[in-house]
């Protein structure tokens, strides 16, 4: 139990405890004004039952308050579930939107890739056997050049032994 149900329940209680304990002095008549006339009554017992309608109307209160809020939650819930369904419903139509999309744009290209090539293709096809010449005619261009830097430093380095002292085994 809440903490706050607990303290109640004692308040309750020693009320009811107080009362049994002053049963004589609480069934005792006493003379009470109510501003219009005089009614010979009981005090005490009229105060419980004053605390006992006001116990019983906040327990009504209660029991509304979690009433509503229970159907609140759940009208709440109901409604969630509706927004999900059409959020999935929404998001299922776009999926297959997609699908019908990607379908008609493969079949293009499939279609496309399938006849005698367009013109773009050919102009594309020319344009790729142009540059791998030229790649080619620039790779040989390259090549020639580092042979021909790799000979001419092979004969300075010729010339460069000849021109060196022999050297005498156990010298740097």
């Amino acid at each position: 139990m809440k903490l706050r149900t607990v303290f109640l329940l004692l308040v309750c209680s020693l009320v009811g405890i107080f009362a049994v304990i002053n049963w004589r002095a609480f069934t005792t008549p006493t003379t009470l004004s109510l501003a219009v006339t005089e009614v010979e009554a009981p005090l005490g017992v009229v105060m419980l039952g004053i605390i006992g309608v006001l116990t019983a109307v906040f327990l009504v209160f209660v029991v509304y308050v979690q009433a509503s809020a229970l159907l609140d939650s759940r009208r709440h819930a109901q409604e969630l579930q509706l927004n999900r369904e059409l959020a999935d419903k929404a998001e299922a139509s776009r999926f297959t939107e997609l699908r019908s999309f990607l379908e008609a744009e493969l079949q293009k290209l499939g279609g496309r890739g399938a006849g005698a090539p367009a013109a773009s293709d050919a102009a594309i096809l020319d344009r790729l056997d142009r540059l791998e010449r030229e790649m080619l005619k620039a790779l040989e261009q390259s090549a020639n050049s580092v042979a021909a830097c790799v000979g001419e430093l092979e004969d300075r380095l010729e010339r460069a032994g000849d021109a060196l002292p022999a050297r005498r085994p156990g010298s740097f």
